[in-house]
């Protein structure tokens, strides 16, 4: 049986799509892979040159942009792994710790996700590695104040686990993302109401919310070309505000009206200021 599938949803970013794969060939040892890559209706077809470079991928062509969530169920449906890697094009696996993680993960009855240690190419290391589940504090905290290292309170960005360290954490970004198959199917996989932005956050919420554990497992790192595929203009901000709105409609309207409220008059303040903050 395979033992990983890597799902991999691609846009017009083939170049870094092609370091992505190339980095998961070199480190993937002694285990059982397969790699899954959904093309989102990409403008440019670059990618379709990786088709005869990599010839063990699967690789499917979506006939539109269907959306982060969507591609990676249109591409979880398709894998056969026991377990499942959610990666972006945009990232590289740096060294030979697949096993390790896959061990970790084995060795943990009520395992749900596992997130890793992220650095730009600067070598910053990324702190929405590790993330709490957005509330009235921690959401207040994010949105209008800067992230200080030198908080050890537990907070948006969980400052009280350290950067290196193997601990319980609740929610980690879909830039990586390693799951068992049967856990994502249970839960329903990524929302699909989602386009891009936050579906990582609701289903890492979902899962803990079955019963399982979520955890943060520092000791191993990834690349992260943050945002390398990502324009910043008024629809990415529409996108990203638009996901929060989601979140926040979805988990605490009827269930915590008064946070509710808070959360949602701080997403339309935050959005208004970001859109006036763009280029004319």
């Amino acid at each position: 049986m395979t033992k990983i599938s890597v799902v991999i949803v691609h846009y017009n970013v083939a170049d870094l799509l092609r370091n992505c794969i190339l980095s998961i060939n070199q480190f993937f040892k002694d285990i059982d892979y397969e790699i899954l890559v959904v093309d989102n209706w990409s403008p440019n077809d670059d990618w379709k040159k990786l088709i005869e470079e990599f010839t063990q991928v699967k690789f499917i062509a979506s006939e539109k942009n269907h959306g982060f969530s969507i591609a990676n169920n249109i591409g979880v449906e398709k894998a056969k792994g026991e377990y499942v890697l959610i990666l972006n094009p945009d990232t590289e696996i740096e060294s030979f710790y697949i096993k390790e993680l896959l061990d970790f993960a084995d060795s943990e009855p009520k395992f749900g996700c596992l997130g890793v240690r992220m650095h730009d190419k600067n070598g910053e290391f990324l702190p929405e590695s590790k993330r709490s589940v957005p509330d009235m504090w921690n959401s207040f905290e994010k949105l209008f104040t800067p992230f200080s290292k030198k908080s050890k309170a537990k907070s948006y960005y969980r400052n009280d686990i350290g950067e290196y360290d193997v601990a319980k954490c609740d929610v980690f970004t879909g830039a990586f993302l390693l799951v068992k198959k049967k856990v994502y199917q249970e839960v329903g996989g990524f929302d699909e109401a989602y386009f891009m932005y936050g579906e990582d956050i609701d289903l890492c919420y979902t899962i803990a919310q079955h019963g399982y554990q979520n955890y943060y497992y520092g000791k191993c790192s990834i690349l992260h070309y943050k945002g390398e595929s990502t324009m910043k203009d008024e629809v990415y901000l529409q996108r990203f505000y638009g996901a929060m709105q989601i979140f926040v409609e979805k988990y605490y309207k009827k269930q915590k009206p008064l946070q509710y409220f808070v959360l949602n008059l701080g997403l339309k303040l935050r959005h208004f200021y970001a859109k006036s903050k763009l280029p004319n």
